[in-house]
């Protein structure tokens, strides 16, 4: 495969098992047909308000040798309350979702 399907393809595994982290499918063709995008070109900013989730988005120009790497999340809810709950959850030995979702 070319540099955006191995970048891809290193943030999946390297995520695989993160719960409030998603590596999204490769490609804004994937994202499309998905219903990712609004208006069929743009990440809405707010679609996950409210949450401690992020998304990780590649797109990727394999012709150029050159990927964009783009991160979705809410500030708020991922930012740093979000992180304070989910290390203290993880520090007292809690599941890492508690008062998360």
């Amino acid at each position: 495969g070319g540099v955006g399907e191995r970048l891809h393809a290193a943030l999946a595994a390297h995520y695989a098992d993160e719960h409030f982290v998603s590596v999204m499918s490769l490609g804004e063709e994937a994202w499309k047909e998905e219903g990712l995008l609004e208006r069929g070109a743009f990440l809405r900013p707010d679609a996950l308000n409210d949450s401690n989730h992020l998304q990780i988005f590649v797109y990727c120009n394999d012709a150029a040798r050159t990927c964009v790497v783009a991160a979705r999340l809410d500030n708020l809810g991922k930012g740093a309350s979000g992180a304070a709950v989910q290390n203290l959850n993880i520090a007292l030995g809690l599941d890492e979702r508690t008062s998360l979702e």
